[in-house]
């Protein structure tokens, strides 16, 4: 049986929340899914149950009581922590939770960002206490946000609570866009686009307008609108240009972001720019291209990539920088994390 593991990593979601355990050696113990335990949605209450459970199934699947410590650190990298206070309180409450005997909690862009640089490089400082980790990460998903470290440990960050603060973009932002220009086209209010079609076809309804009384009766819930993204992406990579225009608007604002992270950092030259959720990660041409070729031209030299580990991997990357870990662990905990996450 196990005694602990070396960190217990939680990437914590809207949707769905991913915890693991993690081996001194790097690789991962146990791994369960269960659904999104944000906060802003469901209460803190309702977090620490979800969590509680997760983590209880995560320490039985690796042969740990779940009643005691299970790991030596926490890694959480939760959504809804949006700002510096709720860090610091969520990870007030995790710690009492006595699941390690340290605790650590930032938003999840930093897992994200963590997740795809490299384990070993230059001085600098990140913020699980890393020596080599900086670059700027913006995550694109059901909503976006952006965060930056820089090499001397100082980070920058969006408020990202939606429109309140300025933000456009992720999959509800742009489901309810695509749903708009569909409708305008077939009420003769906007122009030609083959969305128009595609929307009925994507809910199996006759016409757009009825997607949009579906949706006012509650009948389609707006949280499906997001499953509008692979339509965009499919009628813009066919030409059609209110589509393209939409998607390269979303890149647009993705090249802002980031810019504006870098510049608040004073990076320059080879700067990591890790892009992550699941737009990113669906690797759309139009959309992925689009974002290189305007993060280039505002910073020259920057290294655009995708990550190709979830989330949770990057979380429990901070967590055994937080230990102190040699690369070489991380590097197992990558290895690992090919074979469980695939």
């Amino acid at each position: 049986m196990t005694e602990t593991a070396a960190v217990l990593a939680i990437d914590g979601g809207n949707s769905k929340t991913d915890v693991a355990l993690i081996a001194t050696d790097g690789s991962v113990l146990s791994s369960v899914r269960g659904g999104g335990s944000n906060h802003q949605g469901i209460g803190r209450d309702g977090m620490v149950t979800v969590l509680t459970g997760l983590v209880r199934a995560a320490a039985a699947a690796a042969g740990l009581s779940g009643d005691g410590p299970v790991a030596a650190h926490t890694s959480a990298c939760l959504a809804g922590a949006d700002l510096a206070d709720e860090e610091a309180e969520l990870g007030e409450l995790i710690a009492g939770l006595g699941w390690s005997a340290t605790v650590s909690v930032v938003n999840d862009t930093f897992a994200v960002l963590r997740a795809g640089l490299e384990d070993a490089g230059p001085p600098g400082a990140g913020p699980g206490g890393s020596s080599q980790h900086w670059g700027v990460g913006v995550v694109c998903g059901a909503g976006i946000n952006c965060v930056g470290v820089a090499p001397d440990g100082e980070t920058t960050r969006f408020l990202a609570l939606g429109p309140l603060s300025g933000d456009w973009g992720g999959g509800g932002e742009l489901g309810s866009a695509v749903l708009w220009w569909a409708v305008r086209d077939e009420d003769g209010r906007g122009p030609r686009t083959e969305l128009r079609a595609a929307v009925p076809a994507h809910f199996g309804r006759g016409r757009v307008e009825d997607v949009v009384i579906a949706l006012y009766r509650g009948e389609i819930g707006y949280a499906e609108l997001h499953g509008l993204v692979p339509v965009l992406f499919a009628v813009a990579g066919r030409g059609d240009k209110v589509a393209a225009d939409l998607v390269r608007r979303q890149a647009a604002e993705i090249c802002t972001m980031a810019t504006v992270a870098a510049r608040r950092l004073r990076l320059a030259g080879a700067v990591p720019v890790v892009l992550g959720g699941s737009l990113m990660t669906a690797r759309d041409p139009l959309l992925s291209g689009t974002i290189r070729e305007l993060i280039l031209a505002e910073l020259p030299g920057a290294d655009v990539r995708t990550v190709d580990v979830p989330p949770v991997a990057g979380a429990a990357l901070l967590g055994l920088d937080h230990v102190g870990a040699p690369p070489s662990v991380a590097a197992r905990l990558r290895e690992s994390a090919a074979a469980t996450w695939p």
